[in-house]
């Protein structure tokens, strides 16, 4: 009798041997997934096929040192899968062990900052050929409570957290955003980088995240600068 592999897997009856137990860990990616239940399938077959193949008629010798060597070759990239996740989560950790010595110390980040009554530095980038640099302030609501005008310069300025009529805005997030003008048109307009203190340094999904005062969490690859809480 000629019994092929897919036969023999749908003819497998009660008598034939359990499944083997899941390959992998519950939070595998989905790609590691797929390779898994490949694996798991795979060996149901091939041991099915062991048992219902006819012993005066049994598959060949070649093509069942290919299904073996199949059967090692998916069961190494499992493993392989495996190994470099827990690489990468080691990496992740890391980075987030080096990044804990930022607590404390201020980022370049364009991202809203907290006012608390004491200034902001900006960090204001104006377009090339501009002739004027105007300032936009916006509160948490998006509102636009402040304008001011700005040195033609990517030097660092202070907000000294005043409102168009130049009283004291409350606390709480405010965002910016530079506008750069040449003869009167607009040339660009573009959140405006400022310097903000790092709280927190925590993992998220594998990347590595920073909480800055007053709640803004942010990844830190969005940082393009780093300096002391004394350096304004």
């Amino acid at each position: 009798m000629d019994t092929s592999p897919t036969t023999a897997a749908a003819a497998a009856g009660p008598g034939s041997a359990a499944p083997p137990p899941a390959y992998g860990s519950p939070g595998q990616s989905e790609g590691q997934a797929v390779i898994t239940s490949d694996f798991n399938t795979f060996l149901r077959m091939l041991t099915v096929q062991l048992q219902n193949q006819d012993p005066l008629d049994p598959v060949d010798a070649d093509d069942f040192a290919m299904q073996l060597a199949t059967f090692s070759g998916v069961e190494q990239q499992v493993l392989t899968n495996d190994l470099l996740s827990a690489m990468s989560g080691q990496l992740g950790l890391s980075s987030m062990a080096d990044m804990a010595a930022w607590v404390g110390r201020e980022v370049r980040v364009a991202a809203p900052a907290w006012f608390d009554g004491a200034p902001i530095t900006l960090a204001p980038n104006p377009a090339a050929g501009s002739d004027r640099v105007e300032i936009v302030v916006k509160n948490a609501a998006g509102a636009t409570v402040a304008r001011f005008e700005a040195p033609v310069s990517a030097d660092p300025i202070e907000w000294d957290g005043l409102d168009a009529d130049g009283n004291p805005l409350p606390e709480g997030l405010y965002s910016f955003v530079t506008v750069s003008y040449a003869a009167g048109e607009e040339l660009l307009r573009e959140k405006t980088e400022l310097y903000a203190e790092v709280n927190e340094v925590r993992a998220e999904n594998g990347e590595v995240v920073l909480v800055l005062e007053g709640g803004t969490a942010l990844p830190a690859t969005a940082v393009s600068g780093i300096r002391g809480v004394d350096q304004g």
